[in-house]
Formats: C-alpha cells, structure tokens, sequence
C-alpha cells in the first residue's frame, strides 16, 4: 500500500535551469539577469531569418544565504517545470475563461452590448485584482532556487 503512494520516476517533477549573473543581493533577495534565446537560436539560419530573439530577462530569488552572493557572480537558476503550466493557466486561460463565462451568461441574460462589454472586461479585471492579492502566496509557490556553477 505504500509503494501506491510514492510517485513514479516518470511522474517525478522535472528542474529547468538556466545561467545568470547576480546584479544585487539585498534583504533576502538576490536578483539575477538572464539571458534567454529563442529556440531557434540553435537554428542555422537564424540570423537571416529574422525570427530568433534573445532577451535579458531579470528574476528575483529569495534566499536565506542571501549573503553569500556579489553583483557579479556567476549563477544558476533552477525552477520547476511544471510550474510554467499552472502559470499559464493562471495568467491567460482562467482569464479566458471567465471573461468568456461573463460574456456568454450575460448576453443570454438579454442585456444590452455595451454593458455585457464593460461587466466582461471589469471581471477580468477583477481577477487581476485577486490575483494582485493573494501574490505573496503566489510568489511561494512560484519560486526559484539558487546554486553556484560547477
């Protein structure tokens, strides 16, 4: 009965790293810039096609040992993958959903157009407002480790 309980390798949770430089480490937090490309960065035309981006993108990683890190060093940034999923969902399909949900009962409950509009935007808008509340138990869940390069 216990081995049902233990996860199989397969359905194991799977770690995306990626390198960075620190550029501030203040308060428990240590800011780091990272370079992402696209995938077809890897690509042998990429460079005539147009179509391969690289950014800085810049995360802050809350750590305890927050200390031990300068503005300079090398890093690595590990986060979870399957948290790019539930961010997904958060961020474009619940909003989807209720902004289409809304739309739908509303323009079946015969109200005129632009207030079906204006009740349809101002629920997605409300959404975003509890999201904006309940972030710093979205940031928990949401969070980055932190190591050196070997």
């Amino acid at each position: 009965m216990r081995k049902a309980l233990q996860r199989s390798p397969r359905v194991m949770e799977r770690i995306a790293t990626h390198s960075g430089i620190v550029v501030a480490a203040d308060h428990g937090t240590v800011t780091v810039r990272m370079r992402v490309q696209s995938a077809c960065s890897s690509c042998e035309a990429h460079a005539h096609c147009g179509f391969a981006e690289s950014k800085d993108k810049t995360v802050e990683v809350q750590t305890s040992d927050w200390r031990s890190y300068a503005p300079g060093d090398p890093v690595v940034v590990a986060v979870n993958t399957g948290l790019g999923l539930r961010a997904v969902l958060l961020a474009y399909l619940l909003p989807a959903a209720v902004l289409l949900a809304v739309f739908v009962f509303l323009t079946c409950a015969g109200l005129p157009e632009v207030v079906v509009a204006l009740l349809s935007l101002a629920s997605v808008a409300l959404y975003g407002f509890i999201l904006y509340l309940s972030r710093t138990r979205l940031q928990r869940r949401f969070s980055f480790s932190l190591s050196r390069p070997e």
